[in-house]
């Protein structure tokens, strides 16, 4: 997916289990999509904790967040748990949407599928406004470019 496209709808199983589709998601505003490797991870946390410490400013600008990973909605919920999170997390457990958005490591240090460390925005018609996809998945998301594309 790069700048432009069109996103696919899809629907999520968030961190309860409840199904949240991407449509519901940007009726109103756009949604910034946070694609990690793996809960729990230490650069995954750090970006997850990251998130939660600008929602204030997310917030502000009408911007709802999804992280998404290839972890059950089970592991997410102890993940969001654990850091405290204050944004939705999605499952992508059977890698659609991952795929979809063509974000998966062939291979991840011997684990095939993982997401790639990406960030997207969305907007209201499902175009996507902004593309950051990471081959390095010790790199976080360019978090001021983000910001700036939102504002």
């Amino acid at each position: 997916m790069k700048v432009g496209d069109k996103a696919t709808n899809f629907t999520l199983q968030n961190s309860e289990g409840k199904e949240i589709s991407l449509k519901s998601v940007t009726e109103q505003n756009k949604a910034l999509i946070l694609f990690f490797p793996l809960a729990f991870s230490s650069v995954c946390s750090a970006e997850m904790c990251n998130t939660r410490d600008n929602m204030k400013l997310y917030n502000s600008l009408n911007v709802n967040v999804l992280g998404i990973s290839v972890d059950s909605f089970y592991t997410l919920r102890e993940f969001k748990k654990y850091n405290n999170l204050n944004f939705t997390l999605l499952s992508d457990f059977n890698k659609v949407v991952s795929s979809q958005f063509n974000v998966l490591y062939e291979d991840f240090y011997g684990m095939k599928g993982i997401a790639k460390r990406s960030a997207f925005i969305i907007n209201q018609d499902l175009m996507v406004e902004y593309s950051e996809v990471l081959e390095d998945a010790s790199k976080q998301p360019d978090f001021k470019a983000i910001q700036s594309a939102l504002k």
